[in-house]
Protein backbone atom coordinates (compact mmCIF):
# COMPACT_ATOMS: atom_id res chain seq x y z
CA UNK A 1 0.00 0.00 0.00
CA UNK A 2 0.93 3.70 -0.50
CA UNK A 3 1.45 5.83 2.73
CA UNK A 4 2.93 8.79 3.81
CA UNK A 5 5.62 7.91 6.81
CA UNK A 6 8.29 9.17 8.87
CA UNK A 7 11.56 7.37 9.30
CA UNK A 8 12.77 10.18 11.99
CA UNK A 9 11.37 12.84 13.83
CA UNK A 10 11.45 16.32 13.19
CA UNK A 11 10.33 18.85 10.31
CA UNK A 12 7.93 18.61 7.63
CA UNK A 13 10.69 17.05 5.64
CA UNK A 14 10.34 14.26 7.07
CA UNK A 15 7.74 13.07 5.54
CA UNK A 16 8.02 10.37 3.08
CA UNK A 17 5.57 8.94 0.42
CA UNK A 18 6.34 5.54 -0.51
CA UNK A 19 4.71 1.83 -0.14
CA UNK A 20 4.51 -0.26 3.16
CA UNK A 21 3.07 -3.76 4.15
CA UNK A 22 -0.68 -3.95 3.47
CA UNK A 23 -2.01 -4.49 7.24
CA UNK A 24 -4.08 -7.67 8.02
CA UNK A 25 -7.41 -7.74 10.10
CA UNK A 26 -6.91 -9.71 13.44
CA UNK A 27 -9.82 -11.11 15.30
CA UNK A 28 -12.34 -8.25 16.23
CA UNK A 29 -10.99 -5.63 13.43
CA UNK A 30 -11.88 -5.13 10.13
CA UNK A 31 -9.21 -3.73 7.18
CA UNK A 32 -10.43 -0.17 5.49
CA UNK A 33 -9.46 1.06 2.44
CA UNK A 34 -8.83 5.01 3.46
CA UNK A 35 -10.08 7.34 0.94
CA UNK A 36 -9.69 10.01 3.37
CA UNK A 37 -7.74 11.32 5.96
CA UNK A 38 -7.78 14.14 8.55
CA UNK A 39 -4.55 16.40 9.27
CA UNK A 40 -4.54 17.37 13.33
CA UNK A 41 -2.30 19.28 15.06
CA UNK A 42 -1.70 15.85 17.15
CA UNK A 43 0.08 14.99 13.77
CA UNK A 44 2.77 17.18 13.90
CA UNK A 45 3.43 17.20 17.16
CA UNK A 46 3.85 13.64 16.85
CA UNK A 47 6.04 14.27 14.00
CA UNK A 48 7.91 16.80 15.75
CA UNK A 49 8.51 14.91 19.00
CA UNK A 50 7.01 17.15 21.14
CA UNK A 51 4.65 15.26 22.44
CA UNK A 52 6.59 11.85 22.77
CA UNK A 53 9.56 10.32 21.06
CA UNK A 54 8.78 7.52 18.97
CA UNK A 55 10.72 3.88 18.96
CA UNK A 56 9.81 2.25 15.87
CA UNK A 57 10.05 3.17 11.98
CA UNK A 58 8.99 3.80 9.65
CA UNK A 59 5.77 5.34 11.54
CA UNK A 60 2.16 5.93 9.68
CA UNK A 61 0.48 9.09 11.10
CA UNK A 62 -2.87 10.35 10.99
CA UNK A 63 -5.98 9.65 13.39
CA UNK A 64 -9.44 9.16 11.65
CA UNK A 65 -10.16 7.83 8.56
CA UNK A 66 -13.08 7.51 5.99
CA UNK A 67 -13.50 4.62 3.66
CA UNK A 68 -14.82 1.47 2.74
CA UNK A 69 -14.41 -2.00 4.33
CA UNK A 70 -12.05 -4.15 2.60
CA UNK A 71 -11.64 -7.27 4.81
CA UNK A 72 -13.49 -8.31 8.26
CA UNK A 73 -11.51 -10.60 11.23
CA UNK A 74 -13.20 -13.53 12.98
CA UNK A 75 -15.79 -12.04 15.00
CA UNK A 76 -17.11 -9.55 13.36
CA UNK A 77 -20.70 -9.50 12.87
CA UNK A 78 -21.76 -6.23 12.25
CA UNK A 79 -19.56 -4.68 8.83
CA UNK A 80 -19.34 -6.23 6.01
CA UNK A 81 -16.66 -5.73 3.06
CA UNK A 82 -17.78 -3.19 1.21
CA UNK A 83 -19.36 -1.37 3.82
CA UNK A 84 -18.57 2.67 3.86
CA UNK A 85 -17.10 3.38 7.42
CA UNK A 86 -15.58 6.61 9.27
CA UNK A 87 -13.82 6.96 12.69
CA UNK A 88 -10.88 7.33 15.25
CA UNK A 89 -8.19 5.04 15.83
CA UNK A 90 -8.18 3.67 18.91
CA UNK A 91 -6.01 5.70 21.64
CA UNK A 92 -2.38 5.00 21.09
CA UNK A 93 -2.74 3.84 17.11
CA UNK A 94 -2.34 5.96 14.05
CA UNK A 95 -1.89 4.87 10.89
CA UNK A 96 -4.22 7.21 8.47
CA UNK A 97 -2.15 8.26 6.45
CA UNK A 98 -1.99 5.09 4.25
CA UNK A 99 -4.47 3.74 1.71
CA UNK A 100 -5.06 0.98 4.29
CA UNK A 101 -5.42 0.29 7.97
CA UNK A 102 -6.78 -2.29 10.46
CA UNK A 103 -8.53 -0.69 13.78
CA UNK A 104 -11.32 -2.24 15.90
CA UNK A 105 -14.53 -2.93 13.77
CA UNK A 106 -16.35 -1.54 17.20
CA UNK A 107 -14.76 1.84 16.56
CA UNK A 108 -15.74 2.65 13.01
CA UNK A 109 -19.35 4.03 11.82
CA UNK A 110 -21.18 3.50 9.04
CA UNK A 111 -21.03 7.14 6.95
CA UNK A 112 -24.31 8.41 6.49
CA UNK A 113 -25.32 8.56 2.59
CA UNK A 114 -24.56 11.99 1.35
CA UNK A 115 -21.68 12.61 3.04
CA UNK A 116 -18.18 12.13 0.97
CA UNK A 117 -15.36 10.59 2.81
CA UNK A 118 -13.55 14.53 2.99
CA UNK A 119 -16.89 15.63 4.33
CA UNK A 120 -16.67 12.48 7.12
CA UNK A 121 -13.29 12.64 8.20
CA UNK A 122 -13.27 16.14 8.69
CA UNK A 123 -16.07 15.78 11.52
CA UNK A 124 -14.48 12.84 12.76
CA UNK A 125 -11.59 13.38 15.41
CA UNK A 126 -13.26 17.23 15.65
CA UNK A 127 -15.97 16.16 16.59
CA UNK A 128 -15.69 13.48 18.67
CA UNK A 129 -13.17 15.76 20.61
CA UNK A 130 -15.89 18.17 20.91
CA UNK A 131 -18.57 16.04 22.22
CA UNK A 132 -16.61 15.00 24.83
CA UNK A 133 -15.21 18.16 25.82
CA UNK A 134 -18.94 19.69 25.87
CA UNK A 135 -20.90 17.17 27.12
CA UNK A 136 -19.26 14.49 28.86
CA UNK A 137 -16.29 16.88 30.51
CA UNK A 138 -17.80 19.96 31.34
CA UNK A 139 -21.55 19.04 31.02
CA UNK A 140 -22.52 22.13 29.23
CA UNK A 141 -25.95 23.86 29.97
CA UNK A 142 -28.45 25.15 28.78
CA UNK A 143 -28.51 29.09 30.00
CA UNK A 144 -24.74 28.78 31.03
CA UNK A 145 -22.23 30.93 28.69
CA UNK A 146 -18.74 29.16 27.45
CA UNK A 147 -15.66 30.95 26.09
CA UNK A 148 -14.27 28.81 23.68
CA UNK A 149 -10.59 30.01 22.68
CA UNK A 150 -9.66 29.82 18.90
CA UNK A 151 -12.94 29.34 17.48
CA UNK A 152 -12.01 28.97 13.59
CA UNK A 153 -10.37 25.61 14.03
CA UNK A 154 -12.14 22.46 13.27
CA UNK A 155 -12.91 21.04 17.21
CA UNK A 156 -13.92 24.24 18.09
CA UNK A 157 -16.01 25.20 15.35
CA UNK A 158 -17.89 22.63 16.13
CA UNK A 159 -17.66 23.10 19.77
CA UNK A 160 -19.22 26.37 18.78
CA UNK A 161 -22.31 24.89 17.08
CA UNK A 162 -22.59 22.45 19.66
CA UNK A 163 -22.50 24.70 22.49
CA UNK A 164 -25.41 26.34 20.78
CA UNK A 165 -27.48 23.53 20.37
CA UNK A 166 -27.03 22.81 23.84
CA UNK A 167 -28.64 26.24 25.21
CA UNK A 168 -25.04 28.77 25.87
CA UNK A 169 -24.52 31.84 25.36
CA UNK A 170 -21.18 31.44 23.27
CA UNK A 171 -17.95 33.89 23.30
CA UNK A 172 -15.32 33.13 21.11
CA UNK A 173 -11.56 33.72 20.28
CA UNK A 174 -10.41 34.96 16.67
CA UNK A 175 -8.99 36.47 13.90
CA UNK A 176 -10.83 40.11 12.63
CA UNK A 177 -10.86 38.15 9.61
CA UNK A 178 -12.92 35.16 10.68
CA UNK A 179 -15.60 36.82 12.83
CA UNK A 180 -18.04 36.48 10.50
CA UNK A 181 -17.12 33.13 9.92
CA UNK A 182 -17.54 31.88 14.18
CA UNK A 183 -20.80 34.43 13.79
CA UNK A 184 -21.79 32.80 11.06
CA UNK A 185 -21.15 29.29 13.55
CA UNK A 186 -23.20 30.59 15.61
CA UNK A 187 -21.37 32.69 17.84
CA UNK A 188 -22.73 35.15 19.84
CA UNK A 189 -19.37 37.26 20.27
CA UNK A 190 -16.28 36.98 18.93
CA UNK A 191 -12.80 38.70 20.58
CA UNK A 192 -10.17 39.49 18.18
CA UNK A 193 -7.08 37.82 19.75
CA UNK A 194 -4.51 40.04 17.67
CA UNK A 195 -6.05 43.61 18.96
CA UNK A 196 -8.06 42.90 22.03
CA UNK A 197 -6.91 41.09 25.67
CA UNK A 198 -9.58 38.54 26.10
CA UNK A 199 -9.29 38.93 29.97
CA UNK A 200 -10.23 42.31 29.91
CA UNK A 201 -12.99 41.84 27.48
CA UNK A 202 -14.75 38.50 29.41
CA UNK A 203 -15.43 37.83 33.06
CA UNK A 204 -17.46 35.03 35.16
CA UNK A 205 -18.52 32.68 32.14
CA UNK A 206 -19.37 29.25 34.02
CA UNK A 207 -17.24 27.33 31.23
CA UNK A 208 -13.68 27.75 29.02
CA UNK A 209 -12.82 25.16 26.05
CA UNK A 210 -9.38 25.74 25.56
CA UNK A 211 -8.14 24.61 22.48
CA UNK A 212 -4.84 26.98 21.83
CA UNK A 213 -2.39 25.74 24.44
CA UNK A 214 -0.12 27.84 26.06
CA UNK A 215 -0.13 31.54 27.57
CA UNK A 216 -3.86 31.48 26.23
CA UNK A 217 -4.48 28.84 28.31
CA UNK A 218 -2.75 29.90 31.70
CA UNK A 219 -4.92 33.15 31.38
CA UNK A 220 -8.42 31.16 30.71
CA UNK A 221 -8.61 30.67 34.35
CA UNK A 222 -8.86 34.85 34.97
CA UNK A 223 -12.27 34.82 33.21
CA UNK A 224 -13.91 32.12 35.39
CA UNK A 225 -16.89 32.87 37.91
CA UNK A 226 -16.31 31.35 40.97
CA UNK A 227 -16.80 27.15 40.77
CA UNK A 228 -16.74 27.88 37.02
CA UNK A 229 -14.72 24.91 35.26
CA UNK A 230 -12.57 25.10 32.46
CA UNK A 231 -11.13 22.02 29.62
CA UNK A 232 -8.24 22.02 27.76
CA UNK A 233 -7.27 19.92 24.79
CA UNK A 234 -3.37 21.87 23.56
CA UNK A 235 -2.08 21.77 26.91
CA UNK A 236 -0.56 17.93 27.05
CA UNK A 237 -1.79 14.98 28.13
CA UNK A 238 -2.73 16.57 31.45
CA UNK A 239 -4.93 19.56 32.37
CA UNK A 240 -2.75 23.07 33.57
CA UNK A 241 -2.88 23.45 37.43
CA UNK A 242 -5.54 25.94 38.07
CA UNK A 243 -3.56 29.12 39.89
CA UNK A 244 -7.30 29.40 41.56
CA UNK A 245 -8.79 27.29 44.00
CA UNK A 246 -12.50 27.99 43.10
CA UNK A 247 -12.67 26.87 39.63
CA UNK A 248 -11.85 23.40 38.41
CA UNK A 249 -9.34 22.22 35.42
CA UNK A 250 -10.03 18.97 33.40
CA UNK A 251 -8.36 16.99 30.53
CA UNK A 252 -11.08 15.37 28.69
CA UNK A 253 -10.67 11.86 27.72
CA UNK A 254 -11.19 11.37 24.15
CA UNK A 255 -12.08 8.34 24.02
CA UNK A 256 -12.77 6.26 20.93
CA UNK A 257 -16.17 4.72 20.65
CA UNK A 258 -19.06 3.99 17.74
CA UNK A 259 -21.66 6.24 19.60
CA UNK A 260 -19.48 9.38 19.28
CA UNK A 261 -19.83 8.92 15.45
CA UNK A 262 -23.19 8.21 15.29
CA UNK A 263 -24.00 11.18 18.06
CA UNK A 264 -21.89 13.41 15.05
CA UNK A 265 -24.28 12.55 12.15
CA UNK A 266 -27.51 13.15 14.76
CA UNK A 267 -26.18 16.48 14.99
CA UNK A 268 -25.75 16.77 11.52
CA UNK A 269 -28.54 15.41 10.63
CA UNK A 270 -30.24 17.63 13.26
CA UNK A 271 -28.84 20.66 11.59
CA UNK A 272 -27.41 21.89 14.35
CA UNK A 273 -23.64 20.63 13.12
CA UNK A 274 -22.46 21.68 9.65
CA UNK A 275 -19.77 20.27 7.96
CA UNK A 276 -16.32 22.76 8.12
CA UNK A 277 -14.80 24.12 5.40
CA UNK A 278 -12.46 21.73 3.98
CA UNK A 279 -9.08 22.25 2.36
CA UNK A 280 -7.50 18.71 0.64
CA UNK A 281 -4.05 17.61 -0.27
CA UNK A 282 -3.03 14.80 -2.16
CA UNK A 283 -1.54 12.20 0.18
CA UNK A 284 1.56 12.78 -1.06
CA UNK A 285 1.77 16.34 -0.53
CA UNK A 286 1.10 15.57 3.57
CA UNK A 287 4.10 17.39 4.26
CA UNK A 288 2.69 20.75 2.53
CA UNK A 289 -0.16 20.29 4.41
CA UNK A 290 1.46 19.85 8.32
CA UNK A 291 3.22 23.02 6.83
CA UNK A 292 -0.09 25.22 6.73
CA UNK A 293 -1.74 23.25 10.17
CA UNK A 294 1.50 24.26 11.68
CA UNK A 295 0.63 27.36 10.52
CA UNK A 296 -2.37 27.64 12.95
CA UNK A 297 -4.45 29.72 11.10
CA UNK A 298 -6.59 27.47 8.71
CA UNK A 299 -10.36 28.19 8.98
CA UNK A 300 -11.95 24.68 8.90
CA UNK A 301 -10.15 20.92 8.32
CA UNK A 302 -7.49 19.71 6.39
CA UNK A 303 -7.99 16.91 5.06
CA UNK A 304 -5.52 14.14 2.30
CA UNK A 305 -6.94 12.63 0.09
CA UNK A 306 -6.18 9.00 -0.09
CA UNK A 307 -8.01 7.44 -3.09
Amino acid sequence: MKAAFIDEQGGPEVLQYGDLPDPQAAPGEIVVDIHAASVNAADWKVRSGSYAKIADFPYVLGRDFSGVVAETGAGVTDLATGDPVFGVLDAGQEGAYAEKVAVKASLAARKPDGWTHEEAVGLALAGLTAIVSLEETLHLRAGETILIQGGAGGVAGFGIQLAKHIGATVITTASAANHDYVKGLGADRAIDYRAQDFTEEVSGVDAVFETVGGEVARRSFEVLRPGGRAAFIASGGQAPASPRTDVTSLRPNVARARRHMERIAELVAAGAVTVPPIRTFPLAQAADAHRVSEGRHLRGKLVLQVR
